[in-house]
């Protein structure tokens, strides 16, 4: 891990770290606050579904700090799951269409578009690391490594009395959870209540 510094995207990784605490975790806070003041049921319920799905980020971090090659599949798949959420229900983005123009409303929207791009790019950018989770020798390399700097400065601040292997224990744990219930919903929920965010 010496290396890790002379690699060359080691302030973009940085910089990605910084972009996704602000586009993924500050800002959908505020909004939901906003929009729990205001009584702005849709987006409240986009909001919870987002909050739901973007889980999966903070169980990539504390795999990260485990040190398991999976936390570069379900950083991937994050990324690409957290969009899908904010546009898929039909019900969700014509109340929010036609809700009454206002600060809240002209916000959330451009936070969900830049949320989108956000996520389309960094899953361009993240995609050619995927072999950090195949393969042991790669993901021990700075290339990988440079990945875990962020999530284990996150655990000196946060959890520094825990053990990297127990709090990693704890995210495998949390993501074995997650991919059940993304299942039961792909293959039992979705096709009762189709693109409805109301249980039919």
């Amino acid at each position: 891990m010496a290396n890790i510094a002379q690699v060359w995207f080691r302030p973009f990784v940085w910089i990605d770290y910084r972009l996704a605490v602000l586009f993924t975790v500050i800002i959908p806070l505020i909004l939901l606050i906003w929009a729990f003041v205001q009584k702005a049921d849709g987006i409240q319920r986009l909001l919870s579904i987002y909050w739901k799905v973007s889980s999966l980020l903070a169980i990539t971090i504390y795999l990260m700090i485990g040190g398991f090659g999976v936390s570069f599949i379900s950083g991937l798949m994050a990324r690409i799951l957290i969009p899908i959420s904010l546009w898929f229900w039909v019900d969700l983005n014509d109340e929010i269409e036609y809700q009454s123009t206002g600060p809240l409303k002209l916000i959330f929207t451009s936070w969900r578009w830049a949320m989108t791009v956000y996520c389309i790019l960094g899953t361009v950018a993240f995609a050619p690391f995927l072999g950090c989770a195949f393969s042991a020798s790669a993901f021990k390399s700075s290339y990988c490594q440079v990945w875990l700097e962020a999530p284990l400065m996150f655990k000196e601040y946060f959890h520094a009395n825990s053990k990297p292997a127990f709090l990693g224990f704890l995210a495998i744990i949390s993501l074995v959870i997650y991919v059940l219930y993304l299942s039961y919903f792909v293959l039992i929920k979705l096709g009762k209540q189709g693109r409805s965010s109301v249980q039919q």
